[in-house]
């Protein structure tokens, strides 16, 4: 993702042809961008029992739909991270209350102090991420939780388990190509092992098909007059229709090897009896 210094619209500076995959969908009016959709990030959020005692904070808000669900539940504190300057601008229109804010900078070196979270989670961030900026950003909400916090990833993740390196790399390849974006999904069990290695033992797990760009999911995640505005913005312009096709074809050609996959994890301490 490109770092926007200056406040303005997603993508602003980027042409329709460049412009990274999930700030197109945005730009054409869809809100839920996650790889599992709406209800996987509910899954997620119920699986980290967040209560009006808990420190938050979200690496990567994007549009700030998880935000908004999470400030339902009145968390004495949410801070958002966010490398966009345009996405922030987007958070912070939900953050009114006290102790609500979101700011500029990355998730692998926040700048927060240690141990001042209770929950901290992110979605469909990890997955654009080198391997060691995978571990860096995992390192970094252990750092900043406290003994008894949570971490929730929602990612996209290969099936099988045993899918063999090749495959693996040509998925990596199509999707890049398709989003212009670095993805490089991981399996389940090396989801798992992202998140053991530095400190966290899985709570939760559940997974999903990848069809964020189906029709019966763009209606569960965006409502029907949100789904057919959607459908109506990328008919009305051949260049992003022609991306979104492309996004599609990928999701669909490799729709055997491609899933979501949501994790809650808790922090291996004696203190952490964690129960959900």
């Amino acid at each position: 993702m490109r770092v926007n210094n200056q406040e303005g619209t997603l993508g602003e500076k980027l042409d329709t042809t460049k412009m990274p995959g999930h700030w197109l969908l945005a730009r054409l009016g869809k809100r839920v961008l996650r790889p599992g959709g709406r209800e996987l990030t509910r899954q997620m959020l119920n699986g980290l029992y967040i209560k009006p005692s808990d420190d938050v904070v979200e690496f990567a808000p994007g549009l700030g739909f998880t935000a908004q669900l999470t400030l339902k539940q009145r968390p004495a504190s949410y801070t958002a991270v966010e490398r966009d300057a345009a996405a922030a601008k987007a958070v912070r229109q939900y953050l009114t209350g006290n102790h609500q804010t979101c700011l500029i900078g990355q998730a692998e070196e926040t700048g927060l102090p240690d141990a001042t979270a209770t929950v901290v989670y992110g979605e469909a961030m990890l997955t654009m991420q080198t391997p060691s900026k995978k571990q860096q950003i995992v390192q970094e909400a252990f750092r900043m939780m406290k003994p008894t916090g949570r971490y929730g990833i929602h990612e996209l993740c290969l099936v099988p388990e045993d899918l063999d390196e090749d495959t693996k790399q040509e998925i990596q390849k199509a999707l890049t190509d398709a989003i212009h974006v670095g993805a490089r999904p991981l399996t389940v069990p090396e989801w798992r092992v992202l998140l053991e290695a530095e400190g966290f033992i899985v709570h939760t797990q559940a997974t999903a098909p990848m069809h964020l760009l189906e029709p019966k999911r763009l209606i569960q995640d965006e409502g029907f007059w949100g789904a057919l505005r959607f459908g109506r913005n990328v008919l009305r312009d051949s260049e992003a229709r022609h991306r979104v096709k492309a996004m599609r074809q990928v999701f669909r050609d490799y729709a055997e090897n491609l899933a979501a996959i949501m994790l809650v994890a808790v922090k291996r301490n004696p203190e952490n009896n964690f129960s959900g």
